[in-house]
């Protein structure tokens, strides 16, 4: 299984508009993210955890020429902005895109995307753009397409968000307010990619020091930290994380 990170940026990406720090204006372009999203391949098919309003641009600059399946975390603007930009694979394969969600993620959907979806059973005029496989419950496992997965859910601000683990790796975006029952899924992982704003919690993410704790409490060998704002420079923080603590950054890849 290949992961790439197609972006590592919080919700306004970095540079923030406007912006003249440090981190915004640096030259390294590890200090440039993209709204936060990965690319999973395993055994031919790639699977896209979120899609953010810079997809359009990742798409093109990894040549990525096909999804076989999307998986959303939750439908706040910077993981599923980029969900018009879909539309061309469809076109392309003359069929919609499989979709696995929450049931709350589901209606949000519905509503802000519903043009995606026909009118009505009856409605032989709008084609859908995807079809939807419903999480059940909380947490639990269930195969996506052909892939294995496993999920949790907890809160962000009165969102839920679900987390997915792919057997030793797992991906843990925009987490705030969860409960213990989440390490049942996510206990053993070996690659954990965790949320890690900055250093101190702020109002929707914990912090990078509870992100550490929720690493070593699982046993992460590896963990990656995405949704990055822009007050943690690469450089400067890579070198005050704990060994096997690391910042993301966009274009990384990595092998499970």
């Amino acid at each position: 299984m290949k992961i790439l990170f197609l972006g590592t940026g919080g919700s306004m990406g970095i540079p923030y508009i406007g912006c003249h720090c440090k981190t915004c204006t640096s030259k390294n372009t590890k200090n440039k993210r993209l709204r936060p999203s990965i690319l999973i391949e395993e055994k031919g098919k790639k699977y896209l955890v979120d899609s953010g309003p810079d997809y359009r641009i990742q798409a093109l600059h990894h040549h990525i020429d096909k999804i076989d399946g999307l998986l959303l975390t939750h439908t706040h603007y910077d993981h599923i902005a980029g969900l018009d930009e879909l539309r061309i694979y469809t076109f392309v394969n003359k069929k919609p895109i499989p979709c696995l969600l929450s049931k709350e993620s589901l209606a949000e959907l519905k509503i802000r995307y519903h043009y995606f979806l026909p009118l009505n059973e009856k409605d032989d005029v709008h084609e859908p753009k995807l079809t939807f496989q419903v999480l059940e419950g909380d947490l639990g496992e269930t195969v996506f397409e052909g892939l294995k997965v496993d999920y949790c859910s907890y809160d962000q601000l009165g969102m839920k968000v679900n987390g997915f683990r792919f057997g030793k790796f797992a991906y843990v975006t925009d987490i705030l307010d969860y409960k213990e029952e989440i390490f049942s899924i996510l206990k053993g992982v070996e690659t954990l990619v965790i949320s890690g704003r900055r250093w101190k919690k702020s109002r929707a993410h914990i912090s990078l020091e509870e992100g550490i704790e929720i690493g070593k409490k699982i046993g992460a060998k590896k963990t990656y930290f995405t949704h990055i704002s822009h007050e943690l420079e690469h450089a400067q923080t890579n070198e005050k994380l704990p060994d096997g603590f690391f910042l993301a950054y966009d274009g990384l890849e990595i092998e499970i």
